[in-house]
């Protein structure tokens, strides 16, 4: 009767919107695990005092979303590599010393994502073609140069956005601007949009996708909807496309098992319970 449950969730503001609550809650019940996830409204200036009380409240961790991401970092006690390396973080870890160790597992679930959607899918076989230069493509970008992709395309509607990933990851950053981003798709073996270009409420994807052949990997990190416009046009021209929702998953897993102990599946019955929450 002695034994603590564990709790975990996801603080953000907005975070009504999470589908994050709906997918641990299916892990926990799946697997047996008396623990909780829930999801957490705390407003920026209520931050710092939250993430204190936390640990003491019996929390073992949280993910952070927006607009925590980035002002985490410099409330965490531990920063890992990769985190530090993209600039924001989306997992923390409340250790058993009282330290706040935070991560992002954005990359990961990038990468692991691809790997199932894409099983042949050889990071050596080409260079990458991405769009935009927000906090995802930090993460994708981050994720390709360690999978060992030699050269990264990249291409924002604000050019200056994409010039500073040229500073910070090196010369294996190639900036396009955007008028020729459609251009730059051509002899890329990965093509990843990372902006909300085709997202239900957004603009319109109007980027040209001539250049696309087929057996190229197409990935498209916008979920809503789960076929974008983008997704059907390379599907249509013999590509190999990944949705977003994957990714979702797999970036979840990770904290999942730092929490409470067991590496979830990501499957089909993993998929639907997003799909019909």
């Amino acid at each position: 009767m002695s034994e603590k449950i564990p709790l975990a969730g996801v603080i953000g503001s907005p975070v009504a919107h999470s589908k994050s609550p709906l997918l641990h809650r299916h892990w926990l019940e799946r697997y047996g695990i008396r623990g909780y996830y829930v999801p957490m409204d705390v407003a920026q200036v209520d931050l710092k005092s939250v993430l204190a009380a936390l640990p003491r409240m019996g929390f073992v961790g949280v993910n952070v979303t927006i607009p925590h991401k980035e002002t985490i970092l410099g409330l965490a006690d531990l920063v890992s590599d990769r985190a530090a390396l993209i600039g924001a973080a989306n997992t923390l870890i409340f250790r058993a010393d009282g330290k706040v160790h935070a991560d992002n597992t954005d990359g990961i679930g990038f990468i692991e994502n691809l790997r199932q959607g894409a099983p042949g899918w050889d990071p050596a076989a080409g260079p990458a073609a991405v769009l935009g230069a927000g906090g995802a493509a930090r993460a994708v970008i981050a994720a390709l140069s360690e999978q060992g992709v030699r050269e990264i395309r990249v291409s924002n509607r604000t050019r200056s956005r994409a010039e500073a990933l040229r500073a910070e990851f090196g010369p294996k950053i190639v900036v396009h601007d955007w008028v020729q981003a459609g251009g730059m798709i051509e002899g890329a073996a990965t093509v990843v949009n990372t902006t909300s270009l085709g997202m239900v409420g957004k603009s319109e994807f109007r980027v040209p996708l001539d250049a696309l052949r087929p057996g190229m990997v197409v990935s498209d990190l916008v979920y809503t909807p789960l076929e974008t416009a983008f997704l059907a046009e390379a599907r249509a021209r013999g590509c190999i496309a990944v949705d977003g929702l994957g990714m979702l998953l797999h970036q979840a897993a990770p904290g999942f098992e730092r929490w409470f102990g067991r590496r979830p599946e990501v499957d089909h019955a993993a998929r639907a319970v997003l799909l019909a929450g």
